[in-house]
């Protein structure tokens, strides 16, 4: 159930700051209307915060979360949703020089092979030679949601949707992308 109260209070706040700055303001607000609740996004945020602030920055909580090879940079870190069957997961994908990762910024319930229920974070890790294409997309109906869909080359598609700086996290994407590809040649 979302809560449109808060969500109308946080709109109109941020339409009076949009004024100054667009995009910014524009992003935050695509990124808060893809969560169920606004206080249940303002709790995530502070977790997410608190940890990235506990292990010594998003550089670290990447070198945690994902192997990483020697050589490999973390690029950039942008909080964003993966598209599932079961609802839009919020997270932070990560850029590196050799990958594209995904953690969600909480843990969700999944049924052991045993029966029961454990909660893991759902995390998804694509080398760059894996990427097939990058693809940019938008809501027809709503030309403000934007989507930056990753093809895979076994046929897997990542949708990933609400980023607070959209143009910013594609362009670091297919930089990293074709420089991965100009290091193949």
């Amino acid at each position: 159930m979302v809560d449109f109260t808060c969500f109308c209070k946080l709109n109109s706040v941020l339409t009076k700051f949009g004024r100054k700055t667009d995009g910014f303001a524009h992003g935050i607000r695509e990124h808060v209307k893809l969560a169920p609740k606004i206080t249940d996004t303002v709790k995530g945020k502070l977790r997410l915060g608190a940890r990235i602030l506990r292990v010594g920055g998003v550089e670290k909580v990447f070198m945690q979360l994902f192997s990483v090879t020697d050589g490999e940079k973390l690029l950039k870190a942008s909080q964003c949703y993966l598209s599932t069957t079961s609802g839009p997961i919020a997270g932070l994908l990560f850029i590196s020089t050799h990958k594209l990762a995904f953690c969600s910024e909480k843990s969700i319930k999944i049924t052991s092979p045993k029966g029961e229920f454990i909660r893991v974070q759902y995390k998804v890790s694509i080398p760059h030679e894996k990427i097939e294409h990058v693809n940019q997309s938008r809501n027809m109906k709503k030309p403000s949601e934007k989507y930056i869909e990753i093809v895979t080359v076994d046929g897997f598609d990542f949708w990933f949707m609400g980023f607070f700086n959209y143009q910013k996290a594609l362009r670091c994407l297919q930089q990293a992308i074709s420089q991965s590809d100009e290091k193949k040649l």
